[in-house]
């Protein structure tokens, strides 16, 4: 089965299978356990893998079954996808942090008849929910902590049906052989649920050809190969870790490392040293934080060489990443520069060896980009939806711009109507929504192009794409002038006491925000400064932080004013939120994306209290616990003036 395996590469198990013979005994998958590394090879995986698909056939498993996953990101669950696949079922992976009503409603839409859960907290919440899901037939589950008392009629180990599937191998092979050989390039490879920005999250089907298209072209694009070394903890339901996981992991055959936790992350990123890494902005928004709170308790010495430093990367650092002119005198001061501050640094963010970069998902301020290339961090912005398997767009080596996300990816072809609205196709468009033929057709046309939702617009000087925001989120003030939040917003949270800022202004007299503080950098702030404070409410309404917040704003507000197309999106009014807003409270996405509908209505008091006038407002806001339990908190919040800016071109008039 092996040997004719590599002969059929129109599979993700048949990638596997070349992978097992061409690179047989190079580590594919880690993982980080009880403090130690363990590795399994290519043959090894493809060991485990086809272990856990002659499991699945003991269960009955048919083609086309939909196969759940949930769990943190673990080799074992990356092989479930894969196993999955090997008897032509489609795996299903969900958000480790989904609650029970948010799992339920994605079983029950896949209809699934098997989920892999990877440990007790997952199966307690898939067992809360049987009842209701007619179709779920079996739980698999992978840390057998504390379930050793549950009803195991519905339950099996996953090391234990691994090894009821190798026990009657002789009767199963021939059956999964059989499967492994029908597979086809358009056979559904994955589905894989959207974060549901607006709405209820959709199934989006992509097939073989989809994920090994992209994968291939992706991977030529930024030289990928066996070399690489990854590390795999974004969430396994987000098409990025899939392509970047399974994708295009199986078809260079490089090394996916699984950190022990998201406690020891840090630490665990600095001992493997990725050479390719992507993380979302809100990412690199933590690690420089971390940095800046670090600093702030350093000496001041050390204050005074890191802002030099720092000074001086930002004019020379992307310009030595692009090969461009640098005096020797600038390349001196710089070498220096690495030696004793970039480089460390880099170090503490376990950044050290990358050679490649990417961000996305959301956009990255171009003050976070452009403090990440200084450093000599090959950063990148791609553009990519789940609908395009990942990628629309993607930034050559050399033509790195921070206002921009780079030119059509391999095999995509990019266009903007009239509106503004950006349409692209690809061999990564994706087959359908499950069972949604009406939103498949009102966002895919007969010709394959699909609409991205998104506005933007070709630079003339580049012929680079450049993403303005939603197409529904931008409007214009009432004075007729653009409205853009998520420009705003990104650069409001380049500063490290900004966690999350939501920014409203369409057709009304000017903008105003909210704003979350962010409670590490802020509490640290507070405790130098000798600021007592009993939690995040407390600390989030103090004056001080309020004005902290003002004069960021104010700065930002400076910042807008030089873009004369967006100028008019400077804030005049805002607020600092008396909560986080939260995923559990629906205000987020699981990939933690403002539902900015639901953030409007249910803080609709609040945007009120902005635009009337009021210099306080009294509010009750829902919470959920934990325990998913429901309350609520009340607060009351001061509203705040921030000085704005005439912008360069009216000054000018």
């Amino acid at each position: 089965m092996n040997k004719r395996a590599p002969l059929v590469l129109d599979s993700i198990p048949g990638l596997l299978a070349r992978n097992a013979q061409d690179f047989g005994d190079k580590p594919a998958y880690r993982e980080k356990e009880f403090g130690i590394w363990q590795s399994w090879t290519w043959s090894e995986t493809l060991y485990q893998v086809d272990s856990l698909a002659l499991g699945l056939l003991t269960l009955g498993a048919e083609k086309g079954d939909h196969i759940a996953i949930a769990g943190r990101n673990r080799p074992y669950l990356y092989w479930s996808m894969l196993a999955a696949q090997s008897i032509g079922a489609v795996p299903v992976p969900i958000y480790q942090d989904a609650v029970g009503d948010e799992i339920a409603y994605v079983l029950d839409h896949c209809n699934a008849r098997f989920i892999v859960a990877g440990d007790q907290e997952q199966v307690d919440k898939v067992i809360d929910i049987q009842d209701n899901l007619e179709g779920l037939e079996h739980i698999i589950y992978l840390d057998a902590r504390g379930l050793r008392k549950y009803d195991h009629s519905k339950l099996t180990q996953f090391q234990k049906l691994q090894e009821t599937g190798r026990q009657l191998e002789s009767t199963l092979s021939a059956e999964l052989a059989q499967r492994k050989a029908k597979m086809t390039y358009d056979d559904t490879c994955v589905m894989l649920y959207t974060s549901g920005t607006t709405g209820r999250p959709k199934g989006v089907v992509l097939s073989n050809r989809n994920v090994i298209e992209t994968s291939k072209n992706s991977s030529q694009f930024d030289e990928l190969g066996p070399g690489e070394e990854v590390v795999a903890y974004l969430p396994m339901a987000w098409v990025g870790d899939y392509i970047f996981s399974i994708g295009q992991a199986v078809w260079t055959g490089f090394c996916v490392s699984c950190p022990e936790s998201q406690e020891t992350m840090m630490t665990d990123l600095r001992e493997i040293g990725p050479s390719y890494y992507f993380a979302p902005p809100r990412i690199f928004e933590n690690q420089l934080t971390n940095v800046m709170i670090r600093m702030e308790d350093a000496s001041r010495l050390k204050k005074w060489m890191f802002k030099k430093a720092m000074a001086h990367a930002k004019l020379v650092g992307p310009a030595l990443l692009s090969n461009q002119t640098v005096s020797l005198i600038d390349r001196i001061k710089y070498w220096f520069g690495d030696k004793f501050i970039y480089g460390p640094l880099k170090n503490t963010l376990g950044l050290s060896k990358v050679r490649v970069g990417y961000t996305a998902g959301e956009a990255i301020g171009p003050e976070l980009f452009d403090f990440y290339r200084s450093l000599g961090i090959n950063l990148k912005q791609l553009y990519g939806q789940t609908e395009a398997t990942v990628y629309i767009t993607m930034q050559p080596d050399g033509e790195v711009d921070a206002n921009t996300v780079g030119v059509p990816a391999p095999g995509v072809e990019v266009r903007v109507d009239d509106s503004g609205e950006i349409y692209y196709r690809s061999p990564g468009v994706f087959v359908e929504y499950y069972n949604n033929p009406e939103s498949t057709a009102s966002t895919k046309d007969e010709d394959g192009w699909v609409a991205t939702g998104d506005a933007g617009f070709f630079e003339e000087s580049s012929g680079h794409l450049r993403i303005i925001d939603r197409a529904k989120d931008v409007g214009k003030i009432a004075d007729g002038r653009l409205f853009a939040p998520k420009y705003v917003e990104n650069k409001l949270k380049f500063y490290p006491n900004i966690l999350e800022a939501v920014v409203f202004g369409s057709d009304r007299e000017y903008c105003s925000a909210f704003i979350n503080i962010d409670l590490n950098a802020v509490g640290n702030w507070a405790e130098r400064n000798n600021i007592a404070y009993g939690g995040y409410q407390e600390l989030s309404q103090h004056p001080a932080v309020l004005d902290m917040i003002q004069n960021h704003i104010e700065e930002t507000n400076q910042s807008i004013a030089d873009d004369p197309m967006l100028s008019g999106c400077q804030v005049h009014r805002f607020l600092v939120l008396h909560k986080e807003l939260d995923a559990d409270d629906g205000e987020m996405t699981r990939t933690r994306k403002v539902r900015r509908r639901i953030v409007e209505e249910k803080f609709l008091d609040l945007i009120t209290g902005l635009y009337d006038g009021s210099e306080r407002v009294a509010t009750t806001t829902e919470v959920t616990y934990e325990d998913g339990r429901k309350g609520s908190i009340s607060a009351t919040l001061e509203m705040r003036n921030a000085t704005t800016v005439a912008s360069q071109k009216v000054a000018a008039e």
